[in-house]
């Protein structure tokens, strides 16, 4: 033994080839701590002072090789004083560089995922070796940063400025043969040869065969692009990156000038330079969000693994009623393993959620994402039924049908006789009472709700709700299943609307007031998609359906009438009146035609302003900054109330649901991310000036006094 710490150790393979092992003591996957760091520097200094060493590879003691920089010491890190924290990115790049400048040959083994800080220890070795089981990316982006331990000097120098942006400004994971097409790893072999194959290209450089100084010298060297193709590169480059990343996400573009700032300095330099842009990411706005949404899922994750003790195995699962919904939650369980029964009283429902499944599927087959073969499978686990006959063995029901009380409470008396009495029961509802669908079954405490979004594929969360009656088993079981699914569960307690709709309508009223006070619903759009959203109210209005707003509008007002039941006639009505019901019968706030590919693109329909004037004052420009105040206090206060009320448990379950099921802006990280943002007090302040709209923008007693004490929702 070379060197024994509590992260890296080094061990003598053969004829004076080391191994620097990451095994980070006490944690299941190796992450850069500053202690590990420390650790490093420890081991490197170790590795210098022995002699017999003549060559080194890099290897992991665990399945992942390492998964980056530890994400939990960031808020604190980055809260530092731009001169310290300046220093700890240059302190890091230090020991990187004390790797990369060894005079010995060095090879990394990457036997699984190797992203951010991790890739970038990678990119500091001589050569890279990945198993095929591997992955590899720079994913900093994601966080609100940029790469800051090197990452934005050496992959340019080994791949090339343009496939470095790519890379960089995109974030992604590359799998083995993209990161070997591209030139940032050098060989990829089956996993139980992986050691062996980097121990064999350390030999061949100590024989002479590979030059590995003149390696060390290519990444320490200037960017080999002459200054006119440098020029085209990185200007064609950011106009790209500039267009995708869209005018709130300021890494991307960050990254694009630091590469171009530092292209033809040598390593050194370029380092200060990558150091000194990534400071200014560290410290907007934009990263704290981020890296306080990272926690939040983590949270999330952790808090859903601790349940699954007590939660029994979905080994199959049914839903009842197919149709759009019915398929998406049949093919969603299907593709990630779960066998699963579709069940509806007529063939034509049936034929209808297998068209759903199929499609969905097929569109994986053209991208490339899954062959025929596999497609063939998935749609194998999804088993048609217009009788109860093979419910016996289901373990989860999803009840879909339409979104009314009786009909559910029949569907879901009725199956209840037809499953085992182990079998978990729940209703994909958005709106009905799941405390009242609970009332006449005969197992209760195996009931509870479990909402999915539309469409089921794309949107993240599934609220699981919780009835009076419900036990921790059940809920533990369908979190469970959500999380089979690919799912992100929330679990909240019954209220109408629960989480998600029970905030969103308060910002529907919010658009309802300023419409019936003279706002253009185009302005308010613009105004709230440049905010952030992907959709402006009315626009999302026209999605979710004028219909079924209006319904759901019902039960919140009923459930709420203290600040929900509206005393004017609004814009939202006059469609509904005159049955323009959005994307679905083509028309709304908007008209709908069909573009190329098919898919519906919404057009300015004069005469809507025509059918407003009835309902709405005199037409006037507002300034943005009252739209968006108007539009997000009530949002805002709502999510407020539902954590007060102890609908949803803590802060990070409030946001979260708010990011995955309404698409809330993610560089903002959620209702009270962004409250706190703004400061507590400051809000109040705020909610005040508006208090004479609606009872929709009062403070509770509880935010007044955190904004007396000085307190904010993530401490």
């Amino acid at each position: 033994m070379i060197y024994q710490g509590k992260a890296f150790r080094v061990l003598p393979v053969e004829d004076g080839i080391a191994e620097l092992q990451f095994n980070l003591e006490g944690e299941s996957v190796n992450k850069f701590s500053h202690s590990a760091i420390e650790d490093l520097d420890a081991a490197l200094e170790a590795i210098r002072a022995d002699e017999t060493v003549k060559g080194l590879i890099l290897t992991s003691g665990k399945d992942v090789f390492i998964v980056g920089a530890d994400i939990n010491e960031f808020t604190q890190t980055f809260k530092q004083d731009d001169e310290t924290l300046l220093a700890g990115v240059m302190a890091v790049n230090k020991v990187f560089s004390g790797f990369e400048d060894l005079d010995i040959p060095t090879v990394a083994a990457v036997n699984g995922i190797a992203l951010g800080g991790g890739f970038e220890i990678c990119l500091c070795a001589d050569y890279r070796v990945l198993s095929t089981a591997a992955k590899v990316g720079l994913p900093e982006v994601k966080l609100g940063i940029y790469p800051g331990w090197g990452g934005t000097v050496r992959l340019p120098r080994l791949i090339g400025a343009d496939n470095a942006v790519e890379w960089i400004a995109s974030g992604k994971e590359y799998r083995p043969d993209a990161a070997l097409k591209a030139g940032a790893v050098d060989a990829v072999v089956a996993p139980e040869k992986l050691k062996d194959s980097a121990v064999a290209l350390v030999r061949r450089c100590l024989d002479g065969e590979l030059d590995y100084q003149a390696r060390k010298q290519e990444k320490k060297g200037k960017l080999k692009l002459p200054p006119i193709e440098s020029m085209m590169v990185f200007e064609t480059s950011s106009a790209v990156v500039k267009q995708q990343a869209g005018p709130h996400m300021l890494a991307p573009i960050a990254a694009v000038k630091t590469i171009q700032k530092h292209a033809f300095m040598d390593r050194d330099k370029a380092l200060e330079v990558e150091a000194k842009g990534f400071l200014k990411l560290a410290k907007s706005s934009v990263c704290n969000a981020l890296v306080g949404l990272f926690l939040n899922d983590q949270f999330l994750k952790k808090k859903a693994k601790e349940s699954a003790s007590i939660a029994a195995e979905t080994n199959k699962a049914a839903v009842l009623g197919a149709g759009i919904m019915g398929g998406g939650i049949a093919y969603q369980s299907a593709l990630k393993g779960t066998p699963i029964l579709m069940k509806d009283i007529n063939q034509e429902g049936l034929d209808l959620g297998l068209s759903e499944a199929t499609k969905l599927l097929s569109k994986r087959v053209s991208r490339g994402r899954m062959d025929a073969d596999k497609m063939g499978s998935v749609l194998n686990k999804i088993v048609p039924t217009l009788s109860y006959g093979d419910f016996e063995g289901v373990d989860v029901v999803v009840e879909a049908v339409v979104e009314n009380p009786k009909v559910k409470k029949a569907v879901l008396a009725d199956v209840e006789n037809q499953v085992s009495e182990n079998a978990v029961l729940t209703s994909n509802t958005s709106t009905i009472s799941i405390n009242e669908l609970a009332r006449d079954l005969k197992r209760p405490e195996q009931f509870c709700g479990m909402h999915f979004f539309n469409p089921v594929h794309a949107m993240p969360l599934v609220e699981v709700i919780r009835g009076e009656k419900t036990s921790d088993a059940t809920v533990a079981t369908v979190v469970e299943y959500a999380r089979k699914m690919g799912k992100t569960p929330v679990v909240v307690n019954d209220c109408p609307g629960f989480m998600v709709n029970r905030v969103l309508f308060p910002y529907f009223g919010g658009f309802s007031a300023l419409v019936r006070d003279g706002a253009d619903f185009q302005q308010v759009d613009k105004v709230m998609e440049r905010f952030g959203w992907p959709m402006g109210p009315a626009y999302l209005m026209d999605v979710v359906g004028i219909d079924t707003g209006i319904h759901a509008e019902g039960v919140m007002s009923e459930g709420y009438p203290d600040r929900m039941k509206r005393d004017f006639k609004t814009a939202i009505d006059v469609m509904f009146e005159n049955q323009r019901f959005g994307q679905k019968n083509g028309a709304g706030f908007y008209q709908y035609e069909q573009d190329k590919k098919g898919k519906p693109k919404k057009v300015v329909d004069e005469a809507v302003y025509d059918l407003l004037s009835e309902v709405c004052a005199e037409r006037k420009s507002f300034d943005d900054e009252e739209i968006i105040a108007r539009m997000m206090i009530p949002l805002c206060m709502e999510t407020v109330r539902t954590l007060e009320d102890g609908i949803v448990d803590s802060v990070a379950e409030a946001d979260m649901a708010l990011i995955m099921g309404i698409g809330f802006p993610l560089f903002r990280g959620g209702a009270l991310k962004y409250i706190d943002s703004l400061g507590v007090a400051e809000f109040v302040e705020l909610a005040d000036k508006y208090a004479h709209i609606s009872p929709l923008y009062a403070p509770t007693d509880k935010l007044r006094e955190m904004a007396r004490e000085g307190k904010t929702f993530y401490g």
